[in-house]
């Protein structure tokens, strides 16, 4: 088929796909001609809107009409493949997808596939590893694909705002590839150190890569920053503004507790918001994206969770609530909106807070090599597979760390993952140090850069386009600094008051442990199942989250490792009171006693005697420790070094429930195993009370 035959019949498909009045764009095409007649490999670099989709949809039609196998396309969230789903659908091009969420149906799916009922197969970069998937469906995938695509590339490259290390696998299928297949990248949001990264993983063997690369500014958005004084004023401006905003939108938070907060805060307001985060439920979630999409809701109130691929044209606004720690991570979330219409705004309402939070995220980097060496040992030195979980104890790493790590040294050769776990595969491994400091380095110089963009006088747009390396970037003309119009920073009495009152309102659960960590027998822990009825806690209460806008600052503060220690402040005190005094327990408690603190001895014990004192309680004693297990390590770890170092208070006598006091919890296994204590020493109840939760 010559290319005048060819560029018709992708203009036909174009038209299916957006409407008789569209036509390809000039990269569009040359990226299209390249899969379909040159069978290369191509990364696209165009911003959120261009019509990246179009070029592989319509890529795989063509292909497909010459014979040519389904299209695999990689891609990052769930969320986004049901986007995909519907966007092929319009293209007249048959999708489906295998993911966790639908394990039921692989089978299903993977004989459409067969049967070559299926154009395009979705696939999330986790399964790429998964024992099953990787044995068993993706030898014929590879053999068979027509095209694989590789969507939100930047993944790949762990210079990328958000680096996946299953992403890496991509180097070992890309390298099995049957010669001539094509390979499609695309992103929006890639600086020259990424485009030159994944564009060289993308050349495996030799294969040249090209590179279609355009403009990144979107004329619609409208770009402005307003410093407000405190979380009450931002979260009261935010409520006047909201119906100032045009359409529906997208509110981002930094975490997960002030996602629930704002959206709590703003139903009370008489908004119709909804929460998303990485924590919601699978099919509220999905609920949420249609209700923003039907405009049935004003806004979601959203953590990074939604982010790269949800499409709604007409999306009129995202807000944020925090500033996120990189530049290029916050173009690309702001990218959700202004696809479809003339204008949209765009508005930044950074917090004292954000840097606590970024410190945060940066403690979860990778980590140092002697721990990374605990993993490798613990392998190497194990006849059979070991799970994560059979693994945890052997290691000073939490879970999620744990399995970010297992990735990383399985895309370095030195573990394999099987049925039933992992194994070392006896490899050399190096720990490229140097490497993960610049990787440091270069987060550092983001979040500076971050700080950077809230205070510049110039152009705001022309700002993250540099960051992108973007050379057409140039003063846009429409942000606040550009135009000189500003976003008042005024606030109602009225509206300050509200979101100063719902900031101010103290308590949250603790839920108790039900479950001793696996593995504890192998750290001289005899723990082991369920925790027997009579020695669990009751459930629990804290004054706040360290996460939260409201009180989250007043005790991080508080309970910051600088901050020299104190008998517990007065406000602080009344609004323990006044979670007390709300709390809905069955039989009120007859006494307290704390647990010994060597941080912060004077601050735990004038909490509980003051409690003891204002609530006629009796004062019992604290719970002693012989030594502190690491806050920093997991559950085993944690649970095993606090084991035979506790000791309740002597002489117990509690005719009634306890109130066990501390200043935080962390893992919840403090309480647990102090809990047990209390409870074998006679206390017909505890009820664990802390000042903060750490999420």
């Amino acid at each position: 088929m010559d290319d005048l035959a060819l560029r018709e019949q992708a203009e036909e498909h174009l038209r299916s796909l957006a409407g008789p009045e569209a036509k390809l764009r000039d990269d569009q095409w040359t990226a299209i001609s390249a899969l379909v007649s040159q069978r290369r490999r191509a990364l696209v670099v165009q911003r959120t809107g261009w019509g990246k989709s179009a070029v592989y949809f319509i890529a795989t039609a063509l292909l497909r009409s010459l014979g040519e196998g389904p299209t695999v396309i990689v891609s990052p969230l769930l969320a986004l493949m049901r986007n995909q789903v519907e966007a092929a659908a319009r293209a007249g091009v048959r999708a489906a997808t295998i993911n966790s969420a639908n394990l039921g149906k692989w089978q299903e799916v993977q004989d459409a596939v067969t049967a070559g009922d299926v154009d395009v197969l979705l696939v999330s970069p986790e399964r790429l590893n998964n024992p099953d998937f990787r044995d068993n469906v993706l030898p014929s995938l590879t053999a068979s694909a027509g095209l694989l695509v590789v969507d939100e590339a930047h993944c790949i490259s762990d210079w990328g705002h958000d680096f996946r290390p299953d992403y890496r696998r991509l180097r070992t299928l890309l390298g099995e590839l049957p010669e001539g297949v094509p390979v499609l990248a695309t992103t929006a949001t890639a600086n020259d150190r990424v485009v030159r990264d994944v564009a060289d993983q993308l050349g495996i063997g030799g294969t040249q890569t090209l590179v279609l690369r355009g403009p990144l500014d979107r004329e619609s958005l409208h770009l402005a920053v307003v410093t407000l004084p405190s979380p009450a004023a931002r979260l009261g401006w935010l409520a006047e503004k909201l119906t100032e905003l045009p359409g529906s939108g997208i509110i981002y938070t930094l975490t997960v507790s002030a996602a629930e907060d704002v959206a709590s805060f703003l139903r009370e307001r008489g908004f119709e918001v909804a929460a998303y985060s990485g924590k919601t439920d699978p099919a509220e979630r999905e609920r949420a994206e249609a209700d923003l999409l039907a405009n049935r809701v004003k806004a979601l109130v959203a953590t990074s969770a939604l982010g790269m691929g949800f499409d709604k044209p007409d999306l009129g606004f995202v807000v944020h609530l925090g500033a996120p720690q990189s530049p290029i991570a916050y173009y690309q979330q702001i990218g959700r909106a202004g696809r479809g219409v003339q204008r949209a705004e765009v508005l930044l309402l950074p917090g004292r807070e954000d840097r606590d939070i970024w410190q945060y995220f940066a403690s979860l980097a990778f980590p140092p090599e002697h721990i990374v060496r605990q993993v490798l040992d613990a392998l190497a030195g194990s006849d059979r597979p070991l799970s994560t979980a059979a693994l945890e104890p052997m290691v000073e790493l939490s879970r999620s760390r744990l399995e970010v790590v297992l990735k990383v040294l399985d895309v370095d050769g030195a573990v394999h993952r099987v049925r039933g776990g992992w194994v070392s595969t006896g490899g050399p491994w190096h720990y490229d140090g140097e490497r993960y400091g610049r990787l440091g380095e270069a987060r550092r110089a983001e979040q500076q850069a971050m700080l950077d963009y809230q205070a510049t006088d110039g152009c705001r747009m022309e700002f993250l386009l540099r960051q992108l390396d973007d050379p057409t970037a140039a003063p846009c003309g429409r942000c606040d600094n550009c135009t000189g119009r500003r976003w008042s920073v005024e606030v109602s009495g009225q509206a300050s008051t509200a979101a100063q009152d719902r900031l101010n309102r103290p308590g949250v659960e603790i839920a108790p442990r039900r479950m001793w960590p696996s593995g504890m027998s192998g750290l001289g822990v005899p723990l082991s199942g369920k925790i027997p009825a009579g020695q669990q806690a009751e459930e629990g209460r804290a004054l706040g989250r360290l996460t939260d806008i409201g009180w989250g600052n007043r005790l991080r503060d508080l309970l910051a490792e600088n901050t020299p220690d104190q008998p517990v402040p007065d406000d602080v005190f009344q609004a323990c009171v006044q979670v007390l005094a709300a709390w809905k327990w069955s039989q009120r408690p007859s006494g307290v006693v704390t647990i010994g603190s060597r941080r912060r001895p004077k601050l735990v014990a004038s909490l509980g005697e003051r409690l003891a004192s204002i609530g006629r309680l009796t004062y019992l004693g604290e719970v002693t420790s012989a030594g502190e297990g690491s806050r920093r390590s997991n559950s085993a770890q944690r649970l095993a070094g606090l084991w035979q170092g506790l000791r309740a208070p002597e002489s117990l006598a509690a005719d009634g429930p306890v109130l066990l006091v501390d200043d935080l919890v962390d893992s919840g296994w403090t309480m647990t195993l102090a809990a047990r204590l209390l409870r074998e020493g006679g206390a017909p109840a505890v009820l664990p009370f802390a000042l903060a939760v750490t999420n």
